[in-house]
């Protein structure tokens, strides 16, 4: 167990909802009593892999993610997420290269990862294969290069009339939605990749730093060119779920995951955060992104070890929402550090010789999601067990058919009760062990073991 203090920290971190990735902190009024904007049918059944081109592939670019379009398939995957693709600014980059998310110019491509006729083909050969295409949008802020910087009333200043950083964002400078100008210009611009790319949608980086009558406004725009368009938020904020948005990041529930995994928070914590979250403050049927790993955090396998970055993805595919797999991360990917790498090129390493079954695993959960309705569709029911701290437990129901995880988030072994009705009429569906199992009500798990069963 980890020191009290860490315990402490943890809890008052957890209470501000605070994740190891930037989260804005606001209160919202609760919109509980709305219904969420209706998302397109699919979504609920899909999964969503982000791709990082420079470093996906050995080439770094589009042609390279298009020769393995049928190995993201055969995975299971069906909506490809591409960050930034545009030119990076040059002026205050951090690193060699510089982050993607300093963007010079939103009607342009990044060279290095090749030309308009390659990213038309890439979506085209992905259309082909039954997978959806959404890329990454930065509206929130610029490089200091930006081509919009001819017109500095597109950006936020100061009182003495200089252009400023969000936050202590020093690579980038922040745009001012107040001025009905960038509003236009970032409107006309959004409809131009999904009406020239054909473009399935975006995912809007921090979405929550910009209004959200801009989005819902946007969003207008974009349904009268694509009726099924998909947009999704980086952000935890309610209001953008009512009118604009299918889907948002549960950010809380990743910096809950991380404090138990790491910091010896008990792992009633992921219970406690669902509740707060689902049931407090978003409008019903709220649909958010569940992801154990991203471009913004060490990758899994460097905080939680090999076996707890898959159960950790064992429990983010079985919780509700849109399960997102990172770059790499079904092989094992991981730097030495384990370290973003945001400012230079480092691709995936994607035959590591120890984690063959890493990508087994993967194919596995995506397969029994996409025939479970339960792990699709269904309601999420808390189960109590005889080890709160370290198990986590509970059940997904829809039409008939349940699924139930039991998950292990710490080290060491653990025999566990689960209080639950009928147990012995469930059947192992999938698990980190081919050991011989006992009965569901009372498995004895490994550290980090853990086991999905249906009935």
């Amino acid at each position: 167990m980890a020191p009290r203090s860490l315990i402490c920290l943890a809890t008052a971190l957890l209470a501000l909802s605070v994740s190891t990735s930037f989260v804005r902190a606001e209160e919202q009024a609760s919109l509980s009593h709305l219904n969420a904007r209706k998302a397109p049918d699919w979504l609920a059944s899909s999964v969503v892999y982000e791709i990082f081109p420079r470093q996906f592939s050995p080439t770094g670019d589009f042609a390279g993610i298009t020769a393995k379009l049928d190995s993201l398939k055969d995975l299971g995957v069906d909506v490809l997420w591409l960050m930034p693709i545009h030119p990076i600014g040059e002026v205050k980059k951090k690193g060699t290269i510089g982050s993607p998310y300093a963007v010079r110019d939103y009607y342009g491509i990044n060279p290095n990862y090749g030309t308009a006729a390659d990213l038309k083909r890439l979506v085209a050969e992905a259309h082909k294969r039954g997978q959806r295409v959404i890329i990454d949008i930065v509206a929130n802020h610029t490089s200091w290069d930006n081509v919009m910087m001819a017109n500095p009333a597109y950006y936020a200043r100061d009182a003495a009339g200089n252009v400023i950083s969000p936050y202590d964002w020093t690579d980038v400078a922040e745009l001012n939605y107040e001025e009905p100008a960038t509003r236009t210009y970032m409107r006309e611009m959004l409809k131009y990749w999904i009406r020239e790319y054909d473009l399935d949608g975006f995912r809007c980086d921090v979405a929550g730093e910009v209004p959200t009558s801009f989005w819902e406004e946007v969003r207008a725009d974009l349904e009268a060119i694509k009726p099924d368009i998909f947009l999704l938020a980086e952000a935890n904020k309610p209001d953008l779920l009512v009118k604009a948005f299918d889907a948002d990041y549960a950010w809380p529930m990743l910096g809950t995951l991380n404090m138990v995994m790491t910091q010896g928070l008990p792992a009633t914590a992921i219970r406690q955060t669902w509740e707060r979250d689902e049931q407090g403050k978003f409008p019903k049927g709220s649909l958010h992104l569940r992801c154990s790993d991203n471009h913004d955090e060490p990758r899994a396998i460097s905080r939680f070890g090999l076996r707890g970055a898959l159960v950790a993805s064992a429990l983010m595919f079985t919780l509700d929402g849109v399960p997102l797999l990172y770059n790499g991360m079904e092989v094992g990917d991981t730097t030495e550090s384990g370290a973003p790498a945001l400012f230079e090129k480092l691709p995936v390493f994607w035959f590591p010789k120890d984690r063959n079954h890493f990508l087994d695993t993967y194919r596995s959960l995506i397969k029994l999601r996409r025939e479970s309705p339960a792990l699709q569709r269904g309601s999420v029911a808390w189960i109590e067990n005889s080890s709160p701290d370290c198990v986590v437990s509970l059940l997904r129901r829809h039409e008939g058919e349940e699924a139930l995880l039991v998950a292990n988030l710490s080290s060491r072994p653990v025999g566990v009760r689960i209080t639950i009705e009928k147990p012995g009429s469930f059947t192992l569906a999938l698990g980190s062990s081919q050991d011989p199992i006992g009965p569901a009500s009372a498995p004895n798990l490994e550290g980090f073991e853990w086991r999905i069963y249906r009935r």
